[in-house]
């Protein structure tokens, strides 16, 4: 992976788990990285990237204090996929949120421009990307 790819990934993970970037300008950035999409997993603390030629980069992120909750609450979910929209939520406390929600983990398909947000047993929300 270039370097200057890797910088764009690291400097986005960076912005937006500080609080600094919402979701529609992560985006923006790593598809000009070349991005094709990223996983998301809370429990393990840790976010994947993959390039169409295969390959990744992972960036390991602190797991929930609080941990998941048990059960997968999808309006929940939805509140805070629709604050992030608006700009009003950002990453730290849409973590927060969707931990609370049950949400074990995502899935932001970038060229298939959805998320799939997934619970503890496999419970799913697809949320795809607004026009």
């Amino acid at each position: 992976m270039q370097d200057s790819t890797q910088h764009t990934i690291r400097s986005t993970f960076d912005a937006s788990n500080e609080g600094r970037i919402h979701f529609g300008q992560v985006i923006g950035q790593l598809v000009a990285a070349g991005v094709e999409s990223y996983h998301v997993d809370y429990r393990c603390g840790r976010s994947t990237y993959f390039l169409p030629d295969g390959e990744t980069m992972d960036l390991p992120f602190e797991p929930p204090a609080g941990g998941i909750a048990d059960a997968f609450d999808g309006d929940a979910v939805r509140a805070a996929i629709r604050g992030a929209q608006r700009g009003e939520v950002m990453f730290p406390e849409f973590k927060t949120l969707t931990q609370q929600a049950g949400c074990a983990g995502y899935t932001v398909w970038i060229a298939g421009r959805h998320v799939t947000y997934f619970g503890r047993r496999g419970e799913t929300h697809i949320e795809r990307f607004p026009d």
